[in-house]
C-alpha cells in the first residue's frame, strides 16, 4: 500500500465518521458544524479526484455559504431546540430509519456494481467537439454547451428559492429590507475586515470567473466569492441590504437566466436549435452569459442569506 492510498483511506474514514456524527448529533449547532466540516472534507476528496471545479463549489457552498445559512436557521430555532432535544423517536421509527438507510445504500452499491464495463459515456463526443466553443476548460465547455439547459435551469431554481424566502415576509414589510440592520463596532475586528477584504475578494472573484473559461473556476465560484464579500460588508454595518422592491436589484437577479434564455431563443435564428451557438460567436456569447450569471449568482446568494424582508423602507 502506498502513502497516497493510505491517506485516501484515512480521509474516507474521517468523512464517513463526520457524516455519521452530523446525522447523530442531538444539538443543532453541533450538526451544523459537522455539516460544514463534511463539506470541506468533500472538497479535499474532489481535489484528489482532479475535479477542482467541483471542489471549489463544494468549499464555497457546502462549507461556506451553506454553513452560514444553516447557522442562521439554527439561531432562529434555538428557542424550540431544548424541548425537541428531550424527545426520542420510538424503537420502531429508529429501526425503520436504519432499514431504509441500509436499503438505499444497498441499492446504490448494486447499481454501481452492475454498471457495464466500460460504462456508457459521451466523453469522446464531447472531447471531439470541444474546440467548437473556443473554451479551454472542459468543465465549462460541457456546462455551457452540452448541458446548457441544465445550467440555465439551475439559475432559475436559485431565483425561485429566493422568491420563496421573500414570500415568508409579512405583507406590510413586502418590498422592504431583508434581515436586520447590522451595526458592528466601527473600530472592531469585523469592521476592519469588512474594509480590508472586499477589495481583494472582488479581484479574486472576478479572476476566478474569468479564468474559468480555460482553467478551474467559473461563474458560480466567482459569484460565490463576490456574495461573501457583500455579506461581510452588510454584517459589519458598512452598507445596508437593498430593498427587495428595487428595480435595479430585480434586473440584476433576472439578468443571468434572462440573457441565457435570450441567447437560447436566438439559437433558432442564428444556429440550428435552442441554445445552439454559432461557431464564430460561441465564445463571446458564452462569456456574455457568464458575466450576467456571475452578477445574478452573487446577488441571489447574498439575498438568500440575508433572509426575508424584516424592515420597511427607511428603517
Amino acid at each position: 500500500m502506498t502513502v497516497a492510498s493510505a491517506l485516501e483511506m484515512a480521509l474516507a474514514a474521517v468523512v464517513l465518521g463526520v457524516a455519521t456524527w452530523t446525522i447523530a448529533a442531538r444539538e443543532t449547532f453541533a450538526a451544523v458544524v459537522g455539516f460544514v466540516t463534511y463539506g470541506l472534507l468533500l472538497a479535499l476528496i474532489w481535489v484528489r479526484l482532479d475535479a477542482v471545479d467541483v471542489a471549489l463549489v463544494e468549499a464555497a457552498i457546502g462549507g461556506g455559504l451553506g454553513g452560514v445559512l444553516l447557522l442562521g436557521a439554527a439561531a432562529r430555532l434555538r428557542v424550540t431546540e431544548t424541548p425537541t432535544a428531550t424527545e426520542r423517536p420510538s424503537a420502531t421509527v429508529r429501526v425503520g430509519a436504519a432499514l431504509l438507510s441500509a436499503a438505499v445504500a444497498a441499492a446504490l452499491a448494486t447499481g454501481v456494481i452492475l454498471l457495464p464495463d466500460p460504462a456508457p459515456t459521451l466523453a469522446p463526443a464531447a472531447a471531439a467537439n470541444a474546440t467548437a466553443t473556443g473554451l479551454g476548460n472542459p468543465v465549462t465547455n460541457v456546462l455551457m454547451a452540452f448541458r446548457a439547459m441544465d445550467t440555465m435551469l439551475e439559475k432559475v431554481v436559485l431565483l425561485l428559492a429566493l422568491v420563496g424566502v421573500w414570500s415568508l415576509a409579512p405583507d406590510r414589510l413586502w418590498g422592504g429590507h431583508p434581515g436586520p440592520r447590522h451595526r458592528a463596532d466601527p473600530l472592531g475586528t469585523l469592521a476592519f475586515l469588512a474594509r480590508l477584504l472586499p477589495p481583494v475578494g472582488i479581484v479574486v472573484g472576478i479572476y476566478v470567473f474569468w479564468t474559468g473559461k480555460d482553467h478551474p473556476g467559473g461563474a458560480f465560484q466567482g459569484g460565490t466569492i463576490l456574495a461573501a464579500m457583500w455579506l461581510l460588508v452588510m454584517m459589519a454595518g458598512i452598507a445596508d441590504a437593498p430593498q427587495v422592491s428595487s428595480r435595479r436589484l430585480r434586473i440584476v437577479l433576472i439578468a443571468g437566466p434572462g440573457i441565457f434564455l435570450a441567447v437560447g431563443l436566438a439559437g433558432f435564428a442564428i444556429g440550428s436549435a435552442f441554445l445552439a451557438y454559432p461557431v464564430a460567436y460561441a465564445k463571446p456569447l458564452i462569456l456574455g452569459i457568464e458575466v450576467a450569471m456571475t452578477l445574478t449568482i452573487a446577488a441571489t446568494l447574498g439575498l438568500l442569506l440575508a433572509g426575508a424582508p424584516e424592515r420597511s423602507a427607511g428603517q
